[in-house]
């Protein structure tokens, strides 16, 4: 592990209070199971350590008191006064309703004999204090709990959370994970939570017949006019591991959809249901639950910022309903940890000169003309923001989320290249020009030590160089960050309305700090002057901040030499290919005008003031007569200041392209980049009520339902594939053209439900604001239609992937397809897959072949059909899930 890593685990101070410092104590004997293969005795010290107004720390200590290691535990109390907690350390530390729940991290899981694990937290409170007194370990009442199971004797559910309307019912199923030598009686009982929830059965038997048949259990909550509250119930067994099922009511106030949200939100947090990793006690969201599966990422079990920021909004929204921040704290602090590059990350960025940020490399529109030589006569620009940054947060590290992840590290780089790290890895994949497809790259490491690859590990496949170094880089997506900041804002106001806002306060700082270094995002890649940019030598070198365009590009990016180089040596570039789809002007608001969300920095509210109008202008320049917007625009036409086409329309001297930074497919055909372009507009006028905003929405919402599909049972399908002609009018912002020679033509149609669920978010927005019942109309039933085509851990349709054929391309020069390798040029994988001219995207990433799902492609490729595949993507399960929240919280009651 590395040593950022384990600081995060160490105690945090408590805050300062003028209370006594040991204000109650309850010790409670329990014994419990403590996991699959022991009976563990334990006591339970509960401690008040710190006490004020309206906030207390404690201290609680686990004991066991048997003869046997306990191995794992989950500690649970109920608090009686409403007691919430805000801050722990050295546990997973969750709050549903009064139910709390404290889980072991990774070095403190294993109890010995006689020894204890102890844990502390901050909490808040109004009025009473008492202490609990209804401790359970692993969820199992205390009490002789018999002999210790053995192998494969354990109780399973089907559902480790489930949601019920008050006055109604809802079930979960019980079976055994093997077959029992003797019959079985498994015993059911409410271990924490309210009462108003109960069970109708008591007990189930199981036999060597029904075993592995599950047995319904009803759970139900009583009509009371009672707050919403949560129970806890555990089924148990003799010699038997138990099952833990948290049940919560569901106000009967609540709409439908807001329940539809709660259960969409356990299913994606049910750890059956395989949407994350647990690291060192914190949750790393995947991309898919599948492993086979590619798209930007080429492997599910990578991540992504992207899915990082879904996953922030996905605890925001839950605790919105839920007034629960502890897991969107949580949320912060795996993103944090795993996909902000740390200090010991990018070691040498006290090298970096703001005077001379980067050596020129031009780039290419295919990949056979890499490697790309550096050329250090090119004029590159100063960076206006290095030292601003450095002297506002003391220090030279760049804030920022590197865009991929080995979650599992399945490619084996491993940190550095110690190959065997079992911690998530970053990695990178695309690397070479426009047309680089997902088929034709080389997955590399972010840190490289030429421990992989060839002689230069794989940078001689890239850049051009005398002489190579060992060296880290990362790239940043900034429709991530800004979503972040997008959410953050979110969080900070449901935070403050339910007077949290203090338990939210440092992540919110946090996020607005990622947005002031997102500033990068604003500047041409080598920081040259925006506006007549043809020729890498001609065009002129920036300075002061006429090298930004004020927009969000596809990308910035920043790296440097390893800590062991003679001669220390960083570069930051920033982006000059302009895509509409990453646009955010919702956090450009956010950042520039919403209260206590201003950058520390001295320029950066001033910045995003400037970005915010130039965003929206940039969308009005971009929108088609029919309501589509186009592409976008560069100023660094090809990637290397060539010339572009002649007569090119201008955007504040950016060339416009329909196809910005990414040709193969094109980056503008798919309807996703418009919904969620888009949704950010719709935000940004329901918040505010911009006129301009809304003009933009008005015109895209009749344009996207008119080529929107509704039938019935489920059916629906919305744009799929966008078809550009013509180009958009010169900007000229005191006379805006029409842009009568830009037209957008829908292709197709599709099924995709997150993009499904981005287009909704955009169409109540807008309706919320505008009071447009047709765009409500049009949202509630695509909403219905999602929630018609439910899994077992999801909402997902199946779909036909005759892409992939390429698995086995190998570089064909008549169609410049195929995964190219210089001639010449070998190396391996970390796992000894060969690397050479022959190479196929298979034939570099072998363990495809060991996937369960590959025969299926091997079929295909054999000459079969294309195969199908029901995918849960990790951003469009929580896209859904917010997309079902913000109707609740837009349209509120009960349907």
């Amino acid at each position: 592990m590395r040593s950022d890593r384990l600081t995060r685990w160490s105690r945090r101070p408590l805050p300062a209070a003028a209370a006594a410092t040991l204000l109650a104590a309850v010790i409670v004997p329990i014994t419990a199971p403590a996991g699959a293969a022991q009976n563990v005795q334990c006591s339970v010290d509960y401690r008040v350590t710190n006490e004020w107004n309206d906030g207390f720390g404690a201290e609680v200590s686990l004991t066991n008191e048997g003869s046997t290691p306990l191995n794992g535990w989950s500690l649970t109390w109920t608090y009686p006064d409403g007691q919430r907690i805000t801050q722990a350390w050295n546990s997973q530390v969750t709050q549903s309703g009064s139910v709390v729940t404290a889980r072991n991290v990774s070095w403190n899981g294993t109890v010995a004999p006689g020894g204890s694990a102890t844990f502390g937290f901050n909490a808040a409170k109004s009025g009473a204090n008492t202490a609990p007194t209804d401790f359970a370990v692993n969820g199992a009442a205390c009490g002789d709990l018999g002999e210790p199971p053995v192998d494969e004797r354990t109780i399973v559910s089907d559902r480790s959370s489930l949601s019920v309307r008050q006055g109604q019912s809802a079930s979960f199923a019980l079976s055994l994970a093997a077959a029992p030598q003797d019959d079985v009686t498994v015993a059911l009982t409410r271990t924490a939570g309210t009462a108003n929830l109960s069970l109708e059965t008591s007990s189930l038997n199981f036999d060597a017949d029904n075993w592995n048949t599950g047995r319904s259990v009803t759970v139900t909550s009583a009509d009371s006019g009672a707050s919403p509250g949560t129970a806890i119930f555990t089924a148990t067994a003799d010699g038997y591991a138990p099952a833990v099922i948290t049940v919560r009511e569901i106000g009967a106030a609540q709409s439908d959809y807001e329940a539809a949200f709660l259960e969409q939100y356990e299913k994606i947090k049910d750890p059956a249901s395989g949407y994350f990793r647990e690291v060192d006690g914190l949750l790393v969201p995947y991309h898919s639950v599948e492993t086979l599966i590619v798209e930007a990422p080429d492997h599910g079990h990578q991540t992504t910022s992207e899915a990082y920021s879904y996953y922030l909004w996905l605890e925001a929204a839950y605790a919105r309903i839920t007034e629960d921040w502890e897991p969107f704290n949580r949320a912060w602090e795996s993103l944090e940890t795993f996909i902000v590059p740390g200090s010991e990350d990018q070691p040498t960025n006290a090298a970096y000169d703001p005077g001379s940020p980067a050596t020129y490399a031009g780039e290419s529109p295919t990949p056979t003309d890499y490697p790309s030589p550096l050329n250090p006569d090119v004029p590159v620009g100063e960076d206006p923001l290095g030292g601003e940054l450095s002297a506002t947060y003391g220090d030279s590290d760049v804030y920022g989320m590197a865009w991929l992840l080995d979650v599992d590290n399945v490619y084996g780089f491993g940190f550095c290249g110690d190959g065997s790290s079992d911690e998530p890895v970053f990695m990178n994949s695309y690397q070479r020009g426009s047309n680089e497809s997902v088929w034709e790259t080389v997955p590399h490491p972010s840190c490289e030590t030429f421990d992989f690859g060839g002689e230069n590990g794989y940078l001689d496949l890239f850049t051009g160089d005398e002489q190579y170094s060992e060296q880290w880089r990362y790239t940043a997506a900034p429709d991530a960050d800004a979503r972040v900041v997008q959410v953050a804002y979110l969080a900070k106001t449901w935070a403050e309305e339910q007077g949290q806002g203090d338990v939210i306060a440092d992540t919110v700082a946090d996020a607005v700090k990622m947005g002031d270094y997102l500033r990068y995002a604003m500047y041409d890649k080598y920081f040259k002057e925006i506006g007549d940019c043809t020729d890498p030598i001609s065009c002129p070198a920036g300075s002061g901040k006429n090298s930004s365009h004020y927009l969000l590009s596809w990308y910035y990016s920043w790296g440097g030499a390893l800590a062991s180089a003679e001669y220390p040596w960083a570069f930051r570039i920033g982006g000059s290919g302009v895509h509409q789809g990453y646009q955010n002007p919702m956090a450009a608001w956010a950042l520039s005008e919403a209260e206590g969300m201003a950058p520390q920095s001295p320029t950066a509210q001033q910045d995003w003031a400037e970005s915010l109008d130039r965003q929206l202008e940039f969308i009005q320049w971009l929108q088609a007569p029919e309501g589509g917007i186009a592409g976008g625009a560069t100023n660094n036409w090809e990637g290397r200041y060539a010339e572009p086409p002649t007569n090119s329309a201008t955007f504040y001297g950016l060339y416009y392209d329909w196809q910005p930074v990414w040709n193969d497919p094109p980056s503008n055909r798919w309807f996703g980049f418009q919904a969620w372009g888009m949704e950010r507009i719709a935000q940004l006028y329901d918040v505010t009520g911009d006129e301009r905003a809304g003009e933009i929405v008005s015109k895209w919402v009749d344009w996207a339902i008119a080529n929107t599909q509704l039938g019935a049972d489920g059916d629906f399908a919305v744009p799929s594939d966008l078809d550009w002609s013509g180009q958009p009018d010169d900007w000229n912002p005191d006379d805006p053209g029409d842009n009568s020679g830009l037209s957008v033509e829908v292709l197709n149609h599709t099924q995709d439900v997150g993009v499904t669920a981005s287009y909704v978010k955009t169409l109540l927005h807008y309706a919320a604001e505008s009071g447009d019942a047709e765009a409500q109309a049009t949202g509630e039933a695509l909403l219905d239609a999602l929630l018609a085509n439910q899994t077992d851990i999801g909402i997902a349709i199946p779909e036909s992937r005759a892409d992939y054929e390429r698995f086995d391309d190998a570089y064909d020069p008549g169609t410049d397809q195929g995964l190219y390798i210089p001639e010449g040029w070998t190396g391996t994988m970390p796992n000894g897959d060969v690397i050479d001219s022959d190479s196929t995207f298979t034939s570099i990433r072998s363990f495809y072949e060991d996937d369960p799902d590959w025969p299926q492609v091997q079929a295909y490729l054999d000459g079969g059909e294309p195969p199908t595949f029901t995918y849960h993507r990790f951003w469009a399960q929580a896209e859904i899930a917010t997309a079902l929240a913000l109707h609740a919280e837009l349209f509120g009651a009960a349907e």
